[in-house]
Order: structure tokens, then C-alpha cells, then sequence
């Protein structure tokens, strides 16, 4: 044991001098041939907004690939964010470059007038009667807030500021539907610190005995520098801006973690970043102040100052000790609430219960009420109104949790949910919500008390999806399913207030999904949206979702697609791309549970595997890869064997159907799916190829836990030693092609993760290729960028398994 686990650690940090100099190809971005190009460029159908009374939509015209130059734009890491210094944002999020508004009944649209010449507009809100609509535009030097007149579809630019977007949330409407709470730049100009390039010393850390154990994270503040950057750019303004654009000043700048206004408007909930900043943990973890403001922003109480949580205890079930989570209750005039840890954060702790709930009512003069103790961690509250709540708690390590019907006052009335949360099949779904007199979102009820709820579920069945609209009884119990899918179609509820009719999306695989509305008595079907196939070439591929089995018995399921026109009988066995991602479980029966609906239409975002059934490869996506361990067993404890089961039950399945030729198949997958992949080619040789994208293959870089496994390094290392595929890169023979972000900001998947599994693959001579993607993130977002990728895949795949042995 002692030896190996010397071995593995001085080969981690070995650097591999070969002879012969490094392979390095200098290319230009590359197009992916005209069938995939095609399905890439295609334009996405609009998004959708709702209005609260369901009469009304937006359209919303989804923007292209950004490319390379755009993604090109500054970027600075700080506490965990990325800052784009030019406009004060948070990088990332979905953006839209067109407005309409659609009449739901009369199905008429509206262009939206007034709209920016340079339209890139993100997070729309409603007001309290939904007369207006407000976004966000994101312009190359900052933030406009814009308001849209529902009635005139006229849009116009409120006030004369740019807003922060780096972190917590930008605005807030209030009550009167006439003026808005915003977070500020604290100037328009950009004037930030001067930051000298020469060192005046040494970066220093230092611990003295205190267990302060982390994942890995990127853009952590390294030095005086970052903390002068991180103070510049993350500080802000409160407004109160008024539509015909008067603003007013609230509080001083602050690092705003939140704002929040009571549900009467008459107090602000301000929690702000506080010093001792981190170099270890992100901005999440800094010491912060929750205080309870005036409307004019004065102070009338400090609520809570919660320390630096770099020491706060390991596992998916621990939390930070102290108070957490406060807001608001929605369904009174203003009231907060927030919860309290009792085992001090700790999940190995022996505690009868976990957390506590907690009221403080105006005018907030005496001490905070206990309400209810959980004796499983806390995770969220649903308002009913009146004096009824529903309060979930759960319990990660063990896939438990409870649903409980409370009175405000905190009396259990009824447990009316235990369930696990790997069993897909007994999920009751989302609850469904409305506005109060507040503007505040409640729990859609119904009955005489109000004792019944909604429900909207994808539907999960060994038929697959089959979302459904329920009601819920939670007095006795009883369930009446009001409408569920039926195939050919997936139609998926997406807007009920408890009336005659509701709103679904309606596709099916040759149909793609638009919007209806459906009577509830009648059954009656009134097509709202009419979008067109963005994808025409996909029309006659074949889409099945298939089922075989692991040689334990247990089921497995995926997704196979077939060229058009493919017959098994005439035109014989094709290349195979099987793409996956391993998913823990503690039970084979959830283990087994079908995934997916085969009456989807078929969707192709830029990472998906579909791109190829157009160049004539059979496609197994969404391959189960499940890593079961029941009881106290460990899942990964057998992660490789599981994985060499799953993809043999797959391979066997696809050959012996005669789909698949055994002799030209290919895996990949990205993220976990990357790491899926190295550990197939190191342990197995299923497969003439493997895609690996942005993937983690040394899990002592993550030494103290990743994905589900909770245990560190320490605890278990023959676990992360067998785990890892650079322990065995010397087996690795067949061909790898790895792909990743330089700038990937994700957890654990740190790009040197590529790097050092590519060199150590060429140390010991097998075949593989590098590809580093300039600006690019965890998730690609240029088009030149995905692009390539697809071209690099391509080649790798018509080289390596199309044409395998020729």
C-alpha cells in the first residue's frame, strides 16, 4: 500500500522529458463539414415568457453563437466570478436579440418599438399587474435598465446609470409597478485602481492548526491587487428609480450579496460582503452583514454578521454553522425568516435535529420566534397563505426526503411526502404558484380551506417522460391527475392558474414544440405559436429509446438514433459513437428507472453527439453509466468494474441487434463524461477511440472530494488512485482526442487536468491529440470555437472508427 501510493504521487508531479520535441500544430479555426454546419447554424426557436394572467407572451429571439472576438472581451477572475471590467457583468448567461409580444387569444404579435439599436437583453420582469416588463440590455461599456409598455409595445431606457450585474441581483420592482430597486455602478465613468505590475514581496498564507478543508475552485483573489479589484468593481449603488426616470440614493455603496424589499415595501433586507476576504474560498464564503433598512435606507437593526466560512466541515449534507438563508416571508406584510444550524454545520455530528426556523416580525424590536426543528437538513419553504406552509428537508448521503405540511405557527399537520430523490418515478413534481396582493409568489390552492395544490411532473414512467398536471389533496392525501402526456406527442404543462384551461408545449420527434392551449373539460386544443423545424435534415433520422441489460441484471436504457433511410438487413453494420456521463446511485431499482421520452424532438446544442448521425454513425446517447452502492457500500468503491459493465451491456446490445459493428466503435462524453472516457480506454479496448472533453483525470488535484464522492484523498486513497486514468496512462493505446477551455472555470476541471493526461498518454507512446480552445470556458461559446470542435471530432471519429483498419 505504502509503495504504490509513493509511486502514484511522485508520478503525478514527474515531468516527462521525451527526445523527441512535442508535437505542436499551428491551425487556424476550422469549419465542421456541411451536414453538421448546417444543424449548427440553424436558428433557435424563441423563448417564452408568460404573463401572470396567462393572456400574454413574449417572444424572445435567441441569440446566435457569440464569436471569438466577443469572447475575446477582458476577463478578470475575482473570488470565484468572472468579471468583464468594460461593463461590469458577470460573464455568461443567456441573451436575446429580439422582442414581440403575442396576444394569446387573438394570436396576434407585436414588434416591440424602441428597442436598442444594439439589442442584448437578459433578465425580464414583470410588474405587479404585468402591464410593463423590464430587461436588462448588456452594452459594450455597461448595463441599461429598459421597460417595455405592454400595451403599446413601446420600450424605452429608464434613468441615466449603468447597473451592476457581478453578483447578487441587479433590480427589483416595487409595489406600485411605477418605480424599481436597483444595484448601481457607483459611477458611470470607469475609473479603477492603478495596479502596479512589480512585486513589493512575497504572497504569503499561513494556518495554525485550524482544519480549513476546500475543493478546488478557480479566480480565487490572490494578492493586494485583487482585493483593490474585487473592492472597484463589485461595490454598488442603491436606486430608487421612478420610470419617468428620477433616481434616488439609498444607503452608501456597498458589495450588495442581496437586496430585498419587504413584501409591503416599507423595509429593505441588505446583506453585503464584509472584510476578511479569502484566497481560498470564493466570494460565497466571505464574512457578510445581514441588515434591516428603512425604505429611505437607514439602518434599524443588524440581523446577523456571519463570519469567514473557510473552515466550515466537509460533505454534501454540512452547511456553514450559524444562521443562513434569510428572507422574507411573501405572504405577510413583513416578516423575515431563516434558518439556524443545531449539529453546528457538521453532517457527522449524532443531533436529534439539524436546523431550526426562525420568524422576526416587524417592527423587528424583539427576539427572532422558533418555529420548527428539522431532523434532516433544511431545503426550501412554500407559502401557501393564510397560516399553511410546505417545508422540504433532506438528506443527500442517504437519497431522502421529506415533505411536511406545516401551520405557521409551526405545528406538523402531516408528513405528505417521503420519498427518495433518486426515485424519478414517484417524484409529484414542482408546486405551482401565483401572486398574492404583495406581488409575491405563493402557492397556487384550491378548495373550500385551501387545502389543495398543484403539481407540474416531468412525468418519469418505464414509458418514459410523461409530464402531468396534478392536483393535491394534502389533507387526505389524495391526488387527481388533471392532464398527463400521451404518445405520440410530450406535452409538458407550463402554465396553470387554476382555471378551465392551461398552457402546454406540444412536440413530438418529427414535431418541434410549440405552444397550445388545452381546456380542461372539452380537452379542447388551441394552437398558440407556430415555429418552424429548425432542423429539416434530422426529419427522417430514426429515434429510439432502447432498453438491454448489465450482466448483474440490472436494466439500462439510451437514446439510439439511425441515419435516414438505415435498414440493418441491406445496409449492414455502422460505426458507433456512445456518449455518456456516470451518475451514482444507492439502489439498482433507481439504477434502473427509464430516463427520457422517445417523443422529444430532437434538440441539438453545440456538445451534442446527434451532430453524427448525419455523417452515417448509428448514436447511442445519454447511455446509462449508473455506479451503484447499495446499503453502506460506496458507489465508486467498484466505479471502474461498473463502468466496463455499462459499456459492455451497450456494445453487446447495439451488436447484437445488428446495428453496431464491434469493430468501429467510439466513446466520448464531457466534464465527468471526459473522465468516463479516459477510464474506458485505460481498462478496456471495447472501443477504437475516445472523446474527452474538459475533463479531470488526476483526482488527487481534487484531494478533497469531487462529484458525489464525499471522502477525501486521505480517507480513501486507493480509491482516487484507482479512479484516476492517469494512474494507468501507460495502458491507454488507443486513440484520445482531449479538448479543453484554457480559461475553464469549473471546479475541479482545472485545464492542466488536459495537459498532463495528454503528456503522460505521449510519455509512454500511445496516440492522442491536444486541443486547447483560446477564451473559452467549461461550456464553449463561440462559434469558431465550437466549430472547431466539431471538426476535431469529426476527424477523429472518421479517421479512428469509420475507417478503422484502412
Amino acid at each position: 500500500m505504502r509503495n504504490f501510493l509513493s509511486l502514484f504521487i511522485a508520478s503525478c508531479f514527474l515531468t516527462l522529458n521525451q527526445t523527441e520535441a512535442l508535437a505542436q500544430q499551428d491551425i487556424t479555426y476550422q469549419t465542421p463539414p456541411q451536414e453538421i454546419l448546417e444543424l449548427l447554424e440553424a436558428e433557435m426557436t424563441p423563448a417564452v415568457r408568460i404573463t401572470k394572467d396567462g393572456k400574454t407572451m413574449l417572444l424572445l429571439k435567441q441569440s446566435d453563437y457569440i464569436n471569438i472576438e466577443q469572447a475575446s472581451q477582458p476577463l478578470i477572475g475575482l473570488a470565484g466570478l468572472r468579471v468583464n471590467p468594460k461593463n461590469y457583468t458577470s460573464i455568461g448567461g443567456s441573451h436575446y436579440v429580439g422582442i414581440e409580444i403575442k396576444d394569446i387569444k387573438s394570436g396576434t404579435n407585436r414588434p416591440v418599438k424602441g428597442l436598442p439599436s444594439s439589442l442584448n437583453a437578459t433578465d425580464f420582469k414583470f410588474n405587479a399587474d404585468d402591464s410593463k416588463v423590464a430587461f436588462l440590455n448588456v452594452g459594450i461599456q455597461g448595463v441599461t435598465l429598459w421597460v417595455i409598455d405592454m400595451q403599446t409595445a413601446e420600450a424605452r431606457q429608464v434613468g441615466d446609470f449603468y447597473v451592476n450585474t457581478i453578483y447578487g441581483n441587479s433590480y427589483s420592482w416595487k409595489n406600485d409597478g411605477e418605480s424599481l430597486l436597483v444595484t448601481a455602478r457607483v459611477s458611470k465613468e470607469d475609473n479603477p485602481p492603478v495596479i502596479s505590475n512589480v512585486p513589493e514581496g512575497p504572497t504569503v498564507q499561513e494556518v495554525s492548526g485550524n482544519a480549513a478543508p476546500s475543493r478546488t475552485y478557480q479566480y480565487l483573489l490572490e494578492n493586494k491587487n485583487d482585493i483593490a479589484l474585487f473592492d472597484h468593481y463589485m461595490k454598488s449603488q442603491l436606486l430608487e428609480v421612478g420610470l419617468s426616470g428620477e433616481q434616488k440614493k439609498i444607503n452608501t455603496p456597498k458589495i450588495y450579496r442581496s437586496v430585498s424589499l419587504s413584501p409591503d415595501n416599507q423595509y429593505i433586507l441588505a446583506t453585503t460582503v464584509e472584510k476578511p476576504y479569502s484566497f481560498l474560498v470564493p466570494v460565497r464564503s466571505f464574512p457578510y452583514s445581514v441588515d434591516l433598512l428603512d425604505a429611505q435606507g437607514q439602518q434599524i437593526k443588524n440581523v446577523y454578521k456571519a463570519p469567514l466560512a473557510e473552515q466550515a466541515p466537509l460533505g454534501f449534507d454540512s452547511t456553514v454553522p450559524g444562521k443562513r438563508l434569510f428572507s422574507w416571508r411573501p405572504d405577510v406584510a413583513s416578516t423575515l425568516y431563516y434558518v439556524e444550524a443545531l449539529d453546528e454545520g457538521d453532517s457527522k455530528k449524532q443531533v436529534e435535529y439539524r436546523d431550526e426556523l426562525f420568524f422576526l416580525e416587524a417592527p423587528f424590536t424583539t427576539e427572532a420566534e422558533s418555529i420548527f426543528k428539522t431532523s434532516l437538513r433544511y431545503k426550501s419553504i412554500s407559502w401557501m397563505g393564510g397560516d399553511q406552509m410546505i417545508l422540504t428537508e433532506g438528506w443527500r448521503s442517504t437519497r431522502t426526503e421529506h415533505v411536511k405540511l406545516l401551520s405557521t405557527s409551526g405545528e406538523l399537520k402531516r408528513v405528505i411526502a417521503e420519498r427518495s430523490t433518486e426515485d424519478s418515478y414517484s417524484n409529484p413534481g414542482r408546486f405551482l404558484r401565483t401572486t398574492n396582493e404583495y406581488n409575491r409568489s405563493i402557492l397556487l390552492s384550491d378548495g373550500k380551506n385551501k387545502n389543495a395544490v398543484f403539481t407540474i411532473s416531468q412525468g418519469a414512467s418505464e414509458q418514459g417522460d410523461r409530464p402531468f398536471l396534478m392536483k393535491w389533496n394534502l389533507e387526505t392525501g389524495k391526488t387527481d391527475t388533471l392532464f398527463r402526456s400521451e404518445g405520440p406527442f410530450y406535452e409538458n404543462p407550463v402554465f396553470f392558474d387554476g382555471k378551465g384551461t392551461f398552457i402546454i408545449s406540444r412536440e413530438s420527434s418529427k414535431d418541434t414544440p410549440n405552444y397550445y392551449s388545452v381546456n380542461l373539460k372539452n380537452r379542447k386544443f388551441h394552437q398558440i405559436t407556430n415555429f418552424t423545424d429548425p432542423y429539416p435534415s434530422l426529419q427522417d433520422i430514426h429515434k429510439e429509446q432502447v432498453s438491454y441489460t448489465r450482466e448483474d441484471g440490472l436494466k439500462l436504457s439510451g437514446m439510439l438514433y439511425l441515419p435516414a433511410g438505415y435498414s440493418a438487413e441491406t445496409d449492414g453494420r455502422l460505426p458507433v459513437l456512445i456518449w455518456a456521463y456516470p451518475r451514482e446511485f444507492k439502489t439498482a431499482s433507481a439504477a434502473s428507472q427509464v430516463k427520457g421520452s422517445p417523443h422529444r424532438y430532437t434538440r441539438i446544442p453545440w456538445g451534442s453527439p446527434i451532430y453524427w448521425v448525419t455523417r452515417g454513425y448509428a448514436i447511442l446517447d445519454n447511455a446509462d453509466m449508473p455506479i451503484v452502492g447499495e446499503d453502506k457500500q460506496e458507489p465508486n468503491d467498484t466505479f471502474v468494474e461498473q463502468l466496463q459493465s455499462n459499456a459492455k451491456a451497450a456494445i453487446d446490445f447495439l451488436v447484437s441487434k445488428g446495428i453496431g459493428d464491434k469493430d468501429r466503435i467510439g466513446v466520448g462524453g464531457h466534464s465527468y463524461g471526459a473522465f468516463m472516457t479516459a477510464n474506458l480506454l485505460a481498462h478496456t479496448d471495447y472501443f477504437k477511440a475516445g472523446i474527452a472533453r474538459s475533463g479531470a483525470y488526476n483526482r488527487t488535484l481534487t484531494p478533497f472530494g469531487f462529484q458525489a464522492e464525499e471522502r477525501t484523498y486521505w480517507q480513501a486513497p486507493e480509491v482516487y488512485f484507482k479512479m484516476s486514468p492517469f494512474s494507468y496512462a501507460n495502458q491507454i493505446k488507443t486513440p484520445i482526442l482531449f479538448i479543453h477551455g484554457e480559461d475553464d472555470e469549473n471546479s475541479g476541471t482545472f485545464p492542466i487536468q488536459s495537459e498532463r493526461m495528454y503528456n503522460a498518454i505521449k510519455g509512454h507512446g500511445g496516440t492522442s491529440r491536444l486541443v486547447m480552445l483560446p477564451k473559452e470556458f467549461h461550456g464553449y461559446r463561440a462559434k469558431e470555437s465550437v466549430g472547431h470542435t466539431l471538426w476535431e471530432m469529426d476527424q477523429w471519429l472518421e479517421k479512428h472508427v469509420k475507417n478503422s483498419g484502412k
